[in-house]
Formats: C-alpha cells, structure tokens, sequence
C-alpha cells in the first residue's frame, strides 16, 4: 500500500514551520491577500496571507513577505475567502456507489478535505478484511478519509443474519490501525439500552483507545431509553429529525449531527435549535450521511451542506463553523485540522462569496488538489482482490414462484402488513392493508401503491426468500428493481408489481457481481454494475453518476415519483429504524424489535 501521500507529523514538521513563521526558511507556498475566515474567533480578516510549509500551515497574518523564497509558489487570493477544508463528520462512502479513491475524486473538487466514514456497508459483506480494504485506499488519497470501526454487523442481532459478524475482537484490533478514529456509529440502541455486554465492550474498547464513540439512536422517545443510550457512551447522534432531537443531544453532552445527504433532509427542522433558540453552535456538526454519485457529481457535498443550512438561516460562519472546527474538534483532532491556523493539515478552500460557496480553488496538505471543479491530484487505487467481484450467491437462479405469498386456503381478501415508505426521510410507516387473492396467491394492489417486496439471501447461498408488502414506489405495469444496496446487511432487496420481472432483475445481479437492475415490461431498462462487494464501482463518478441518473430515469419511467426513490428503496432491510422492515429472518417490527407475521387472516 502506498502510503506517501501522508502528511508529517507536527514533531516532524515543527522546525521548518517554526523556522518559516519566523522569517528564517521559505515556505513551500504562499497565499496573498485573502480574507481569512477564522474559525476560531469565528471572524473574517481581510488582507491576510498564509505560509505553508511541509503540508501544514506555518504561519498566517498581516505579511507572509519574509516567507516567500525563490522556490515559494505565490497564489494572490485578493477577492477571496479562505476557508478551511470542508470536514464531513459522518457518511459512509459506499452509498456513493464508489470505492474510497472515486469518492475522494468525486467530492475534491467541491471542498471536501476530510471525511469521517463508517464503512459498515462493506462490513457486513467482507468482514475486517473488508474493512482493512476500505482504510488502506483511504490512506493512499492526497485528501484526509479517516474511518470508523463498524460497530453493529449485524445491525441488531436475532432480527437479521449479516456476511460477516463483527466482534469486539475485531474491534479492539483496528483500533490500532493507523486512520482509525473511533467506533461507527452504535445503530443497535436497544441492545445499548438493555445494557447488551458485547455493545458495551465495543464502546469500552473503543474509549481505552481514546477513540470516538459514533452514535445513532433512532427513536423519536426521548425519556428514559433515550437518557439510557447517552449513558452508554455514544459522543453523537445524526438521527435526530426534530429541533427537540437536536436539543436533547446536546444538553446530554453529545454533537447533534444534522445531515443533508441524497434523501435525508433533516438540516432545516433542527438548525432552528442555533438560529431560533440560541443554543452553543459548538455542539453541532453538519454531515450527509448517505449521497449517491448523482448527487455528488450533480449538487456537491458538504458545500452543498453548509449553503443549505446558511439558506436555513444560519450565519455562514457558524455554518462554516459546524464543518470544519466543530467536526474536527469531536474527533480530537482540533490541532490537527479544521481550521486555518498555525501546525494545522494545510487544507482550505478559495471561493468568491460565502454563502453560495463556488469553489474556485482546493488545497490539501499543502497542495492544489482541484481548481474551478476540476481534480488535479491523483486518488491512487486499491489493488481489490477479484473474490471482492463474487460477492452475490444464489443457491439457482429464481423463479417467478419464488416471489409468491401463498394465502390462506380458500380466501378471496387477506388482511397484510404494509411497509409504508416516508418521501426524504429514513422512517418508515407499519401500514395494514386488504390485498386480492388470485389462484392461491396475495397480490400486490398497484391502485393503491402497494407492490410486493422481497429479501433474497446472498451471501450463503441458502436460497431464502422472505416475501411482503411495501407502499409508496407508485410503480406501474410490470415492474421491478434490484439492489444488493440493501442497508445493513446488504442481500438483495426486490421491489415490484410482477413476479417475473423480479426473477429477471434478481438473476441479473447474480450474473454480474450486484449493483442495481431495473426491469419494466419484459426488458432491463438500467442498470448499475457495482462489483466489489456489490456496494461499489471503482469506475469513475461521473460514469457511476451517469448509470445511477439513467437507473432514477428508469424509476420514474415505471411510475415512481419518490424523491432520491432508490435510497428509500436501499433502506427498506435496516432492521433498526422503525417502524416495519424486511429482513432474510422475516418482517421486522422495529418498534418491538421482534419478527412479525404478513398476514393478519382473512378480510372481511
């Protein structure tokens, strides 16, 4: 693995910088004239320069003359705002569809230098080594990607069977690993709350490190179990959706996360808790958790973040503020990036204006990574092993009959549950419904929304096929759509309107490694090829991007008019977000975190 992207140490550097801030040695580069966003008075200063040396910022103030030699590039920022690097505080790179070097390509050139990533999609296919896959290509980027163990594979354990377990061994293991920075994010709150001795061990594992413990809670009570989860150890929460979420969280010493990903919008209705309360906007970081590659390529990414929360009223310095410093700071990295300051990573950005953010210029470590949009920095890849590419096993190809939900003999109506999907949020609804009965069989009612879903087990090979209902898609004619994107334990999710067209789609993501099939009316109309792991595609973004555009075409072709469609789609396993999933054990009452059954009986 080539590691000689990393930067130095401050003790490796601290002489050149000192040397350098002090007039006696030239910088490597010099920045003149900018007005310089301090995040740390939370200020603008005009006219001021920066010197960087080794990778790190050595000095900034009124005059960086005496730093500049004939070596020293020179770049006049006049006109400009310099602005830290922009820092995602929690995301997980899979959902781009794209291995850690794509990613990193992808999100460069709109100001993103650092992300905190859990990579507990790849996690539950391959285990620690796929783990270890993802942190040795993060390390070999030019921009910072720091990863967090994952902590819950499977995500709630008895309600889901994963690829890989992870144990407490595995993580105590890669808490010595170099671009490790703490626990993901802790999704099995029940467990947490039932005082689970595994997930404690993790979170005690992680904080003997003196690593970050990631969290997730999402549930909208916020009494005892809620007071019982911040007990147990986690630092921040990203699944709040209420301003009273977010307040919770940071009167309990926790970082509020509000995230604007690909179809999570919950920036707007908890910023309020900073622009209406009042409250420290130090215990807020923005991040956007899940963004597909048409996103990335199409909108941004966290420039994206910070102008939607400056459009939701926040001063954009706060905003600004909320990814870098903020982010940085949770981590226990303040003195080591977020900020443009003295021994800090060299990472900032130049824009024009504020509050739209038009990134003219990256730099990372020193170095110009991006200039106008466009990437100048090489993101080395991983060399994937090709058992990476075989990661979806069917035990035969299916068949029609394999999507069929008997019904009880001599029923014409039988009472199901639903899966209720809810546009641009996470949750979904536990729906019940009266569904036709055709030659032994519950079908699906397209009138009123409802297609017929099913989990197809592949990582094992045992030919499982859970089969319900799900609610929202609005998919017409002969539909279906394939994903071995399927959070968290990532079998294959089917969605749709007829039996055949799901064998079609299923058996197609068997052929060619998994990804994303989308049949209508007897034929594939798109598809996503996403070969390692079935999570990702180590083509370019913009080619991801291209095939991920033409999938949503597709979608939309067939009837869905779901906002970012796919990634409710992609969610529709998560055993741990209520309130009723699909899973290879069966449907899942979140609620009650127990397995219930389809059908309710016969309707009248």
């Amino acid at each position: 693995m080539e590691q000689g992207l990393m930067p130095k140490s401050w003790a490796e550097t601290a002489p050149r910088l000192v040397a350098v801030a002090a007039g006696r040695a030239p910088a490597d580069l010099v920045l003149r004239g900018g007005a310089w966003v301090n995040v740390h008075s939370r200020e603008v200063i005009e006219g001021a320069d920066i010197a960087i040396a080794a990778g790190r910022f050595a000095y900034v103030g009124p005059d960086a003359g005496p730093c500049i030699g004939p070596q020293t590039e020179v770049i006049e920022a006049r006109g400009m705002f310099m602005v830290p690097g922009l820092c995602d505080g929690h995301m997980h790179i899979e959902s781009g569809m794209l291995t850690p070097a794509e990613f990193a390509a992808a999100v460069i050139p709109h100001g993103t230098t650092t992300m905190f990533a859990d990579p507990h999609e790849i996690a539950n296919v391959l285990g620690l080594s796929g783990v270890r896959m993802m942190h040795d290509e993060a390390l070999m980027q030019p921009v910072n990607i720091f990863l967090q163990m994952p902590s819950c594979a499977p995500s709630a354990p008895g309600l889901e069977t994963t690829g890989h377990p992870v144990t407490e061994a595995d993580v105590a293991e890669a808490m010595a690993w170099p671009g490790i920075v703490g626990l993901g994010e802790m999704m099995n709150f029940p467990g947490v709350i039932a005082g689970d001795a595994q997930m404690l061990a993790e979170m005690a594992a992680t904080m003997r490190a003196g690593r970050t413990v990631g969290g997730h809670y999402a549930s909208p009570d916020l009494g005892r179990p809620f007071h019982a989860y911040a007990a147990g150890g986690a630092a921040d929460d990203h699944e709040g959706t209420r301003e009273a979420d977010a307040v919770a969280r940071v009167r309990q010493g926790m970082r509020a996360m509000l995230r604007l990903g690909s179809a999570w919008h919950d920036v707007a209705a908890q910023i309020t808790a900073v622009t209406e309360r009042g409250l420290d906007p130090r215990g807020f970081i923005l991040c956007t958790d899940d963004c597909h590659s048409g996103t990335l390529v199409r909108d941004g990414h966290m420039n994206r973040v910070v102008r939607h929360a400056i459009d939701c009223g926040a001063d954009p310095l706060v905003a600004i503020q909320m990814a870098t410093l903020n982010t940085a700071t949770h981590f226990g990295l303040e003195r080591e990036l977020g900020s443009i300051a003295p021994g800090r990573r060299a990472d900032l950005i130049l824009t024009p204006d504020l509050r739209s953010l038009p990134v003219q210029r990256v730099i990372a470590r020193g170095r110009t990574v991006a200039v106008e949009g466009r990437l100048t920095a090489e993101c080395p890849h991983y060399p994937w092993p090709e058992a990476v590419r075989r990661t979806v096993r069917l035990k035969r190809p299916l068949a029609a009959e394999d999507f069929a939900v008997a019904a009880p003999e001599g029923a014409n109506r039988v009472r199901a549950r639903v899966i209720g999907v809810i546009e641009n949020q996470a949750p979904t609804r536990a729906l019940e419904a009266d569904l036709p009965v055709a030659e032994g069989r519950v079908e699906p009612d397209p009138r009123a929304g409802i297609a017929m879903i099913a989990l197809v087990e592949r990582h094992r090979a045992t030919g499982g096929v859970v089969n319900g209902f799900v609610q929202g898609f609005g998919y017409r004619g002969r539909t279906a759509v394939a994903s071995t994107v399927a959070h968290d334990s990532h079998h294959m999710i089917v969605v749709g309107t007829d039996r055949a067209m799901m064998a079609a789609a299923a058996n197609r993501l068997a052929e060619v490694g998994g990804g994303v099939s989308v049949w209508h009316e007897g034929r594939e109309t798109a598809l996503v090829p996403l070969p390692i792991a079935g999570l990702m595609s180590d083509r370019p973004a913009a080619e991801v991007a291209e095939q991920a555009n033409r999938m949503v075409q597709a979608m939309i072709e067939a009837g869905c008019t779901l906002n970012n469609a796919f990634m409710q789609h992609s969610l529709l396993a998560l055993v741990v977000i209520p309130e009723l999933r699909i899973s290879d054990l069966g449907l899942v009452d979140v609620t009650r975190f127990a397995v219930t059954d389809l059908l309710l009986g016969e309707a009248p």
